[in-house]
């Protein structure tokens, strides 16, 4: 076949196909050009989840009547000028090639009025095919109806979901423009329902709650750094409120809402710690840096860009985010009764159980009180049985403890502990899992598997970045039968492994040999511990990163080192335990993201009591 030109037409149709996904695509490009065009106020409407009709109606400036047909014109637009300008691009959109692309696959309405015309005009196109300029009564800015999209490509039409799904994601587009121009007034309506009507303000939290929940805003953290010429700011959540995906992180830069990988990795990073697996955290971050610094026409769409120095940006994000949660309180609150049960749903037999349940404790609780020696702590007071004591240096704590310290008692940690330890003068034990300990603001409620394991993990983390790990000759290597997946990741990654401490040999098959040990997991099967670490190896088929090999290792130990739920504590136990609390960075969360921590308020309490 011989090389030809292709028609305007074709050119069109294959660039809709790159920039006109879907309805959402339509809706995405058309707001994008009525923000450029310096509107205050934004109307979306969508019928039918956008495959009927679609229409952006805006107060801009307009465009002038013989320039309607250039503006529905492949690659013609007002915000390039020179070669040059691609590079520092202050603008939404600047390809010129969003109204051709929608206007080859729909029968397209164009009206525009600009302030120094006593009338509008109006341009039709279907299919591609251009009418007439007429005149056309019309307010100032930009009338944009968009019908029967797809109605010439039945193939991509084909594959449209169901209206619902459609308008989903045609509202998604309409809240990522939202949240990057506060200062407009936009109103969303479908199937002519109104959807958002949210009015221009300049506090970016008050567009989050109009957008998502007042709950949700309310419980957001603010952050804000600078380095140099780039500043960031936004909103994160507290780790009491994420998601099972990551579609709530909303990173705009200078207001264009973008998604980067680097960036996403960085949020989790901070976040590390702090959520379980499987859970991302919520966050509203905006960046503002000079245009030249980032080049944005990388993606069709506009979604992805290249930063000039992305590193930079990582470090600042994680930094600042780390930095933030290290100066708040993250511990878990119980919330209202209004607020955790919006159905209004009450179970009043239970919460008379409840009530009589935690009346009987307080009384129990103050005969203990009573006693000269305070031994009412332990669980079995009530019952005459002796008091069991056991020494906190059981196999696993001394051994992650710090050096020189005695652990026995904790009496060293009393000396130095930091004025966020709680009070436990009136602290007790629960179900011989939980410590229940009155505070300032109300009653906290300690997980104290959950609590001794973040304080192993961070003494050991602290030992382990200290210097190289430890390694402990075996005096008898030990042979490790793997498949053969796990042999060849294995012997491909020994020096990361023996960087970890663990040295292995190959010796013949799929059998290795551990010649080395960490000395941290003297306590451990080593087989067993290779056998995870190899996990993580062949996790995501791509080599992991020593920190998260390390962190891997330091998790399972603290996990099999910390006392259990079910194991009785004695009153010196307890106290010992949450003296270590204050000494710990993140006391708030167990290493794996569940919470360790609960607060019941003097204010909650009163409401669950009906005190108020």
């Amino acid at each position: 076949m011989p090389i030809r030109q292709l028609s305007q037409s074709l050119v069109n149709k294959i660039a809709a196909g790159e920039v006109i996904e879907r309805p959402s695509s339509v809706v995405k490009e058309l707001m994008e050009n009525a923000v450029d065009a310096g509107a205050t106020r934004i109307d979306v409407t969508v019928q039918g989840g956008g495959s009927e009709m679609i229409r952006v109606v805006d107060n801009g400036h307009g465009i002038p009547a013989g320039e309607l047909t250039l503006a529905v014109a492949s690659h013609a637009t007002s915000k390039l000028a020179e070669a040059d300008d691609l590079f520092r691009v202050g603008t939404l959109g600047f390809r010129g090639e969003a109204l051709a692309s929608v206007a080859e696959v729909s029968r397209l309405v164009l009206r525009s009025r600009t302030p120094g015309d006593q009338s509008g005009a109006e341009l039709e196109i279907t299919g591609g095919r251009q009418g007439e300029i007429v005149p056309r009564g019309c307010p100032m800015g930009t009338s944009v109806e968009v019908h029967n999209l797809f109605f010439n490509t039945p193939v991509r039409r084909k594959f449209l979901r169901a209206a619902r799904t459609e308008f989903g994601h045609a509202s998604e587009a309409f809240t990522r423009i939202a949240l990057g121009s506060p200062r407009i007034h936009f109103t969303l309506r479908h199937n002519d329902r109104p959807v958002f009507d949210l009015a221009a303000s300049d506090n970016w939290n008050e567009r989050i709650a109009r957008l998502f929940s007042r709950q949700l805003s309310e419980g957001l953290i603010r952050v804000e750094s600078s380095d140099g010429e780039v500043r960031l700011s936004g909103y994160v959540a507290d780790p009491a409120h994420s998601r099972g995906n990551n579609r709530m992180q909303y990173v705009l830069l200078n207001g264009r809402c973008i998604r980067d990988r680097s960036l996403q990795h960085a949020l989790g990073e901070a976040y590390r710690g702090l959520l379980t697996s499987g859970r991302y955290p919520i966050a509203f971050l905006n960046l503002e840096m000079p245009p030249e610094m980032v080049d944005v026409n990388v993606h069709p769409t506009k979604l992805e860009v290249r930063f000039q120095d992305s590193g930079r940006l990582y470090s600042q994000l994680l930094s600042t985010l780390r930095a933030k949660f290290l100066a708040t309180d993250l511990t878990a609150r119980v919330q209202s009764v209004e607020t955790a049960d919006p159905t209004g749903g009450h179970d009043e037999s239970r919460a008379e159980q409840l009530r009589q349940e935690l009346v009987d404790w307080a009384k129990g609780k103050v005969e203990s009180w009573d006693t000269p020696d305070g031994a009412g702590v332990g669980a079995g007071q009530g019952r005459g049985e002796p008091l069991e004591t056991r020494r906190l240096d059981r196999p696993g704590f001394g051994a992650a403890g710090p050096p020189d310290k005695d652990s026995a008692g904790g009496s060293s940690f009393a000396e130095e502990a930091s004025p966020r330890a709680i009070s436990n003068s009136h602290a007790m034990q629960v179900h011989n899992r939980y410590l229940v300990t009155e505070t300032e603001e109300g009653v906290t409620i300690i997980d104290q598997h959950a609590l001794h394991e973040r304080i192993l993990y961070e003494q050991l983390r602290e030992r382990a970045s200290a210097g190289a790990i430890e390694t402990q000759n075996l005096l008898v290597p030990e042979p490790v039968d793997l498949a053969a997946d796990e042999a060849a990741a294995a012997l491909q990654q020994r020096e990361l492994l023996a960087e970890l401490g663990m040295k292995i040999e190959p010796f013949g098959g799929n059998t290795v040999l551990i010649a080395g040990f960490p000395a941290m997991l003297a306590n451990f099967n080593p087989v067993e511990v290779l056998r995870e670490l190899i996990e993580k190896l062949l996790l995501g088929g791509k080599r992991p990163d020593r920190r998260d090999l390390l962190d891997q290792m330091l998790h399972t130990i603290a996990c099999k080192a910390a006392i259990k739920a079910g194991d009785r504590l004695a009153p010196e136990e307890i106290d010992s335990l949450l003296k270590q609390r204050g000494l710990v960075a993140d006391p708030h969360h167990c290493p794996h993201g569940r919470p360790a921590e609960l607060i019941f308020t003097r204010e909650e309490l009163d409401k669950r009591f009906k005190r108020v």
